[in-house]
């Protein structure tokens, strides 16, 4: 009796021939391929046809990644500004910090040169606050009694006579400003010795130098320094520039306008003049040259004539 094959071994058979026939194919054309290359063209020409699909496919997520990117972008850009400013403030503080100090400093290279230049002892005082006070001119400093400090004694800095205590604590002090009203120093010409008084006339105005005769010889630009013939200021140091003269024949007087050498309103630091007549002005007069005028070299000087006025 012969037995058949039974029909999925005779089906399976074909398919396997098949199989490998195409495997074999197969690596024929890899084979040809990777060494001839001869499936480049066509391959191109697949690649060509596909390549809008591709874009066409991946064009959602290139703008969400883009989108993505742009916002993320955004907000470091602007926590890096927001840093840049804080940044830039902090310089700007520092830079202004800077150029306050090395004013400052200036100023008080200038005090300590007057330290050395008079003949007397001073104090250094700083100057604490201006009181809110609309009607005087005047300010506080830190030192008082308790220092040695007086009554009457003179404030000055490197330029000249800024005013003088008026009012005395144990450990700080009032000082009237030139620029107070009716505040008054005694001065003279540097130019030819003529005295004079000078007087503040309120905060923004100049200050007046009063009762002159109409023939007074003044001019603009003269340095007005202290006499000294009060006992309070010690002489030669400047206090003021005159800016203005008007003349009145009919009533003969003058009405003479003066600016302050010293900036009122300027520096923190100054020195208070511990001047007493009866020890030192005999040292002051040691700086006078033999006909008695005074010497440009001394304490709070400056040029007879200021610069840039005539």
């Amino acid at each position: 009796m012969q037995h058949s094959a039974p029909p999925l071994f005779r089906q399976g058979i074909p398919a396997l021939l098949k199989l490998i026939v195409c495997l074999s194919i197969s690596i024929a054309l890899m084979l040809i391929d990777f060494r001839f290359k001869a499936l480049d063209p066509i391959r191109n020409n697949v690649n060509w046809i596909l390549r809008p699909l591709e874009y066409v496919m991946m064009a959602p997520r290139n703008a969400f990644e883009a989108t993505s990117e742009y916002f993320t972008t955004r907000a470091t850009l602007d926590q890096e500004n927001q840093v840049m400013k804080v940044r830039q403030a902090e310089l700007s503080l520092l830079a202004n910090q800077s150029a306050f100090l090395m004013v400052e400093n200036q100023n008080l290279r200038e005090l300590m040169a007057l330290q050395k230049q008079v003949p007397f002892k001073t104090l250094p005082v700083e100057i604490l606050f201006n009181p809110p006070n609309p009607i005087s001119q005047r300010i506080v400093i830190n030192r008082g009694s308790n220092d040695g400090l007086k009554l009457g004694n003179p404030i000055a800095n490197g330029s000249g006579i800024l005013g003088q205590v008026v009012r005395l604590y144990d450990r700080s002090a009032e000082v009237s400003l030139l620029e107070d009203r009716d505040f008054a120093v005694p001065v003279q010409a540097a130019r030819n010795g003529l005295r004079a008084a000078v007087f503040g006339a309120g905060r923004g105005h100049p200050l007046e130098l009063r009762y002159l005769p109409v023939a007074s010889d003044l001019e603009v630009g003269d340095i007005l320094l202290t006499s000294g013939i009060d006992g309070v200021y010690p002489p030669g140091f400047a206090v003021a520039v005159i800016s203005k003269i008007e003349r009145d024949v009919d009533k003969n007087s003058s009405n003479v306008f003066c600016v302050p050498v010293a900036a009122v309103n300027r520096y923190r630091q100054a020195l208070a003049l511990l001047y007493d007549p009866r020890f030192d002005a005999k040292a002051s007069t040691n700086n006078k040259s033999v006909t008695g005028a005074p010497l440009t070299n001394t304490p709070g000087r400056r040029q007879t004539r200021a610069r840039g006025m005539q």
